[in-house]
This record gives structure tokens, sequence and C-alpha cells, in this order.
């Protein structure tokens, strides 16, 4: 029998319409990662590349076709008729592929861990699932057979091995128990010597014990108790602790015996982060005249915490905590835990703090920046030598004068090639793996990010030409009301004294006509002053409820109109200056300051002015709040709050105006660091008429 030859695949030229089809769908751009410290810029870029192309090709061919005679009236209507139905077409494919792929790409959505109903069966289950994560992961995995109670898993890479013991207790043989007792991770080079092949961490085995001790402690609970979709979230954890221990291995196998810096890094810079931090802490405590310094000033005034082996196998850094968040870990914490000699002496202990951050869903108010090796390209500015040179760029903070000579060395772009051939970059982590959004960040302060990760950038862009962000029209509205396209002039609230000790503050805040960012993930330099200005703005600004102007109006009618009855005392008070106001209006204003030339620049060429030492001073986020003086006297009583680790509290507040009231400055810093900010017109308008 002879069989039929097989049929040739004709593939039909595109048209323009189906060219640009694929640019129109509502995720082909994201419109949060048009910079180069999204989470994923070269996607975008790539994007916007294919459309210059597809764009220069569909010019080429219309100006093919003008020549063409088209007088046909039936053929136009023809090509009208088709191209509507190509579009009608493609719209609803557009669509259909849309919802598939957000479906796809949502985070955290799971159908719970497979938890064997037989709980006689569940060690055998673990170990078997354990044997699937570290084989998924690339490692050789091995299970020796249980022995009066006791079993060992053996996972290994070309370098790294971890050795993890159970013990098993079968005195109820319906329910039998499983428990991790060690966890030892060793490494191993080729041709190494005795000397350089032995090593392990504690804070590893720490890790890796502590992330599966929290899965059997899930899957152990009672029927009613146990929740599967956290387990599956543990387990995950679990896994990706794996993959990303393997990714070491095969960088410190590509190097041989010189590739154990790529595990013991990590732990040389963590000891020396952790004194430092120390360091600070103690010279806080000296001009507090206290035991131990309160965490939230601790973040406000020193450099960010570092948090060595949180959620990944590397280091984090907590860079700022809200006054709620504060609170709460205040109000949560236990008996004091025992204390290490180079570890800051804080008000929250180590063991409730890393607790409280490792939870799920995680701690509002904490920002947490987390340094990953990333399976991305490094950026075309970056030197021949990334370091993370004197832990900030303009450091402000004099507790301990020799950070400034703290200087550690990261593998550079050209020897980070993984297997493949694949490039590895150092880069600090705001979202937690895409887990979390990234930090809101004004454009002057992403310049001066991008002044750190390529300090000559503003020699780079000579056309001066701004780059506008994308979809926003403040970086105010991108923190307020992301999801809606409306982009007000002013927001609206009410303040309300939780005492009640001033009337209600009638708050207006204008947005600054500054565009905004979402800042995910930047090359390793150390940004964490700069990103902690903007944390501890964007946490001032949340505090609070925000409308925009205009939509409450009905709302703002009749609340005015409640209670209008007037007596002879209301009478009596307005004729001795003594009546009190239902509300008292308050003006918020965020001060902006014009960015150097560059990619998120302006005009000028201040770029050089971040520096220690030399230039102009730091521009340090600020609040400005107006609102009138007292009566007989006119006019405007400012107050202006400033971000300043130099200050005690952290903060600087200067009050101009309110004539004649006595003020304590260090009292209101105080009110600033509680979270009352907003409250302060209202403090001071209290102090103007003295007890009521």
């Amino acid at each position: 029998m002879s069989s039929q030859p097989p049929e040739s695949k004709v593939t039909l030229a595109p048209t323009i319409l189906g060219a640009f089809q694929q640019f129109a769908s509502q995720d082909a751009i994201a419109s949060s990662s048009l910079h180069p410290f999204a989470s994923t810029p070269d996607e975008n870029i790539s994007v916007l590349r294919k459309l210059l192309e597809t764009a220069n090709q569909a010019s080429l061919s219309l100006n093919a076709h003008i020549s063409l005679p088209l007088s046909n009236p039936k053929l136009l209507s023809l090509y009208r008729q088709e191209t509507i139905i190509s579009h009608a077409v493609q719209q609803a494919d557009q669509n259909v592929r849309h919802v598939v792929t957000s479906l796809r790409k949502r985070v955290g959505i799971t159908f719970g861990e497979d938890i064997p109903l037989d709980r006689s069966q569940l060690p055998e289950w673990f170990l078997k699932r354990l044997l699937e994560w570290g084989t998924s992961a690339g490692m050789e995995a091995f299970n020796e057979p249980e022995r009066e109670g006791r079993s060992t898993v053996l996972l290994g890479g070309k370098v790294l091995m971890v050795e993890l013991n159970f013990s098993i207790d079968r005195t109820n043989l319906e329910q039998p128990k499983i428990n991790i007792t060690t966890c030892k991770t060793s490494y191993d080079t080729r041709n190494s010597t005795a000397t350089s092949s032995a090593g392990n961490s504690a804070s590893l085995d720490g890790l890796l014990a502590d992330a599966i001790r929290g899965f059997l402690t899930e899957v152990q609970k009672e029927d009613a108790e146990r929740d599967s979709v956290e387990a599956s979230r543990l387990g995950d954890a679990l896994s990706d602790h794996f993959a990303y221990l393997m990714k070491l291995d095969h960088l410190a196998l590509s190097e041989g015996e010189g590739g154990l810096r790529w595990f013991n890094f990590i732990d040389r810079m963590s000891l020396d982060l952790e004194k430092l931090a120390g360091s600070e802490a103690e010279a806080i405590s000296r001009q507090e005249s206290g035991a131990k310094v309160p965490l939230d000033i601790f973040l406000l005034r020193s450099h960010a915490l570092p948090l060595p082996y949180l959620t990944i196998p590397s280091i984090s850094f907590l860079v700022y905590l809200s006054p709620l968040a504060y609170l709460k870990l205040l109000r949560t914490t236990s008996a004091p835990s025992t204390e290490t000699n180079h570890l800051p002496k804080l008000d929250v202990p180590f063991h409730h703090l890393r607790a409280s951050l490792t939870s799920y869903p995680r701690l509002p108010g904490a920002t947490l920046a987390t340094l990953v090796l990333s399976p991305t390209a490094p950026p075309s500015y970056a030197a021949d030598s990334m370091s993370m040179s004197a832990l900030d760029t303009r450091s402000s903070s004099s507790l301990v004068p020799s950070a400034a000579d703290m200087e550690h060395v990261f593998p550079t772009a050209r020897e980070t090639q993984g297997p493949q051939g694949q490039q590895y970059t150092w880069i600090l982590d705001f979202t937690d793996g895409g887990k979390f959004p990234g930090v809101v960040m004004s454009q002057s302060r992403m310049h001066e990010v991008e002044l750190v990760v390529n300090p000559f950038s503003g020699m780079d862009h000579m056309d001066n030409v701004q780059m506008m962000s994308f979809g926003t029209g403040s970086w105010v509205d991108l923190l307020l009301n992301s999801q809606t396209p409306i982009s007000p002039e002013r927001y609206t609230t009410t303040y309300i004294s939780p005492t009640s000790v001033h009337p209600h503050l009638q708050l207006r805040l204008t947005t600054p006509d500054e565009p905004g960012f979402v800042l995910e993930a930047v090359p390793v330099r150390t940004l964490k002053e700069i990103v902690r200005e903007q944390c501890w703005l964007n946490e001032t600004l949340s505090s609070c409820h925000w409308v925009p102007e205009g939509l409450d109006a009905n709302t703002a009618d009749a609340d005015g109109a409640e209670d209008i009855s007037v007596n002879e005392d209301d009478l009596q008070a307005v004729l001795k200056g003594t009546v009190k106001p239902r509300s008292i209006p308050v003006n918020v204003y965020l001060p902006a300051h014009a960015p150097a030339d560059t990619l998120f620049g302006g005009p000028d060429m201040d770029a050089f002015s971040l520096g220690v030492g030399g230039g102009a001073p730091p521009r340090r986020a600020r609040v400005v709040m107006t609102t009138p003086e007292r009566p007989p006297i006119s006019g405007l009583v400012e107050i202006g709050v400033t971000f300043d680790p130099a200050r005690p509290r952290g903060v600087a507040v200067d009050v101009s105006g309110a004539m004649g009231v006595d003020l304590r400055v260090d009292m209101l810093e105080e009110v600033c660091r509680r979270g009352g900010l907003f409250g302060l017109p209202g403090r001071v308008w209290k102090k103007a008429h003295g007890p009521s």
C-alpha cells in the first residue's frame, strides 16, 4: 500500500493587524517594569525592540502598497470586512490567552500538599517526598533504611553534601511521629586538600533544619488543625532552598578548590555586618542611656539590620519597620532569649523578630531586601568589581566611623558563569522572589539608586530627555491609588485624635508633580539608606486612608450638615475668641527636589553631590503641614518633619509660626516616632489654646 505524501505546510505572511495585535495584549508590556530596576527588565526591553522592528516592517509594507490601484469599491469592501473579522478573532484569542496566562502566573495559589489519610504511612511518605525535592533540584538522594527508630537521608551535589538524621517514634503504631534530630552540611571540591575540603555553615544547617521541622509540624497536626495549603507552601520553600544551593554547587564545581567561596562568602560577610550592627547599637545605647536599643530607632539611625539565612540560603536586610509593626512586635514579645556577644542588643529578641518576618502572611509594614544570586545577565554598566562599599552611598550615620572603610567584594560578572554558559548577577531583591510587591519610589530617589549602581550615568545621557512614568501621574498615585486610572491633584482624609485632645484634622494632601516607579531588584550595591527614606515616607502616608478629592463630596456635605444648632454658650465663645472649631484644616505637602540628568533625572548636573563629604548636603525626605494661626493672629503655622538619622528619634521637627507657644521639639519628635506625624497640627493647636 502506497502512503500518501505528507502535505506541505504553507505559512502565510502575517498581516499588519496581526503583527501589531500581539503588542496590544494587557500583559505584553508591564507598565510597572519599564525601568532597569524591575524584576524582569530584559523581557520588556526585548518586547520594545521587537515592537520597533515590527513598526519598521509595517512602514515598508504600507509604502509598497501605496502604488497599488485600489479603485474597485467591492474589493475595498471585502478588505474592510476581512479586517473586521480578523480583528474580532484575534481579540477573542488574545483575551483567552490573557486569562490563561494570568491564571498560570498567580503567586501563592496551590491545591495543597497531598498528605496521606493513613497516619501510619506518614514517615515513609515524608522521606519519599524529601527525596523528590532533592532530585528535582538536581541532587543525588539516598535514604538509609530505618534502624532502631533512626533514619538518615543524604542529599548531595558535586561539592555540597547534606546529611539529615531523623528519629521515628512508633510507640503509637497508628500515629507514628517523625522529627529531625540533626542537619549537617559539608563541602568538598576536586583536587582539594584536607584543610580546604572541610567546612560547614551552622547557620545554613539551622535554616534547613527549621524548614524541615516546620513542614513536619504542619503535616503531623490533627486533621482538624492541619492546613495542607500551608504545608505545600513550606514544602515549596524547602525545595527552593535545595535549588538555590545546587546553583551554588555548579558554580563552586567550575572553580575547583577556590569554589568554596560561593558557600562561605555569606557567612563571612554576615559576621562582619552583625558586628557592625552591634557596634552601632552600642553607640545608640550610650546616647539613650538604656541597656537595650528600641528596634525602630536602630533602623532609623543606623544601617539596615542584617538577618542571615532568613528566607533563603543568603543574607536579608531589614530596611524599615513601621510604627504599627514595631508595636505589634513589642506586644507579642515573650521572655528574652540568650544574647550573642556580636549581635546588637535590641528590645525585640532576634528569635521573635525572625519568626515574625518569616511567618505567612508577612508582617505588614516591614521592608526586607535579600541578597540573591540571580540567573540574569549583568548590566552593561557593571564595574569589573561590584562591591558593597561603605554600606551606604551617602552615609549620614556617624555612630561607627569605621563603617566607611568596610567593603565586601563580590565575584565579577565574567566569573559568574554557570552551566551552559548561564550568567549570574548578585542583586538585592525587594519582592522575596516575586511574592510581594516592590517599593514605590519617587523619580528623584530612583535617580539616587541609579547613581549608586552606575556612578558615571550623569555623563551617559546628554540629550536631556526625561523619562516619565508610564500610566501614573505621581508617585503618590502609585502608592495610594494604583488600581484606579484617576490621577487627582489632591487627596483628603480626616485625622481623629485617639484621646480627643483636639478637633478633627481635615488633611489635604497635594500630590507632587513627580512620577514614580516600583523598585523590585537592583544589582548589588548598598541602597538601603535611600530606600529607607522612601519607606519612611510611604508608611507615613499609608497610616491614613486617603481619598481623591471630590469623590467623597456627598459624605462631606452630610457631615457638614450635622448638628448645626447653636446656643448662647456658642455665641459667647465666638465673642471671646474661645470657640472650639469642628475641624482644623491642614494642608500637607511633600517637597520634591529636581534630580540630575540621567535615566531617571532632570536637567541639572548635581550627580556627585551625594557622597560623604564635599558637595551639597543630603536631600532628605520631608513632610510639610500648614494650618491657620490661632485667632486673632493671622497667617499660617508651618510644621516640617524631616527624615534625619542624626537626631535621637530619626526625624527632625521644625515649627514656623505659633507665636508665643512653648513647644518641646523632642516631644514632637517622639510623637512622630510613634506614628503620630499627622497629629502634630492638633497638638500645636492644643498647646496654643491651653487647657480646655
